[in-house]
């Protein structure tokens, strides 16, 4: 990196500047209903707005980032906040929680979101089985992934305890390895 005459290098300033292209923000709802920023490493092109992307969609390692949920890695700002903790149930958008069962929302928004869970876990490959839904790809979501979601977090809501963490850590970790193994 080459530093100018004044000895303050440019190199710093090239990334500063391509940070808000690389952190994606995502207002998500947290404990007691309070909306927060959710942060992950981009992996949509920028202005695509759908929530169950498409081959075109991605950035150039947008799609192996999200195979090994490395995009996600940067929530670890999101807990050194207080806004999330490491294990709970994952954190969803407004809309979301407006259709959901009442008992259901209390229950969720009842605790800190985490950043891996017993859903998270269950539904590793969740795009891909959504992609292959093909055009009922939403009906699908709202009515088999997303109350199986519900089930396994209000699970661990209702169990949590230090055993039940440890092996959603470990779950996950393993998950994560076996997804760099496979195509």
């Amino acid at each position: 990196m080459r530093c100018s005459a004044s000895g303050h290098s440019h190199g710093w300033s090239l990334i500063v500047m391509k940070l808000p292209s690389i952190i994606f923000r995502s207002e998500r709802i947290g404990k007691n209903g309070v909306p927060f920023s959710l942060y992950k490493i981009r992996t949509m092109k920028i202005g695509t707005k759908t929530d169950f992307a498409g081959e075109e969609h991605y950035t150039k390692y947008g799609k192996f980032l999200r195979k090994i949920k490395a995009d996600e890695f940067v929530q670890i700002i999101n807990v050194l906040k207080g806004e999330m903790v490491l294990i709970g149930p994952r954190p969803d958008f407004q809309t979301a929680y407006d259709v959901m069962p009442e008992y259901a929302k209390k229950i969720l928004l009842s605790v800190k979101p985490g950043c891996t869970s017993l859903s998270s876990i269950h539904f590793y490959d969740e795009e891909q089985l959504l992609q292959e839904a093909g055009e009922d790809k939403y009906k699908n979501y709202w009515t088999k992934v997303k109350p199986a979601k519900i089930l396994l977090d209000t699970f661990y809501i209702q169990n949590k305890c230090i055993l039940l963490d440890l092996t959603i850590l470990w779950l996950t970790f393993k998950k994560v390895i076996m997804s760099l193994f496979s195509k």
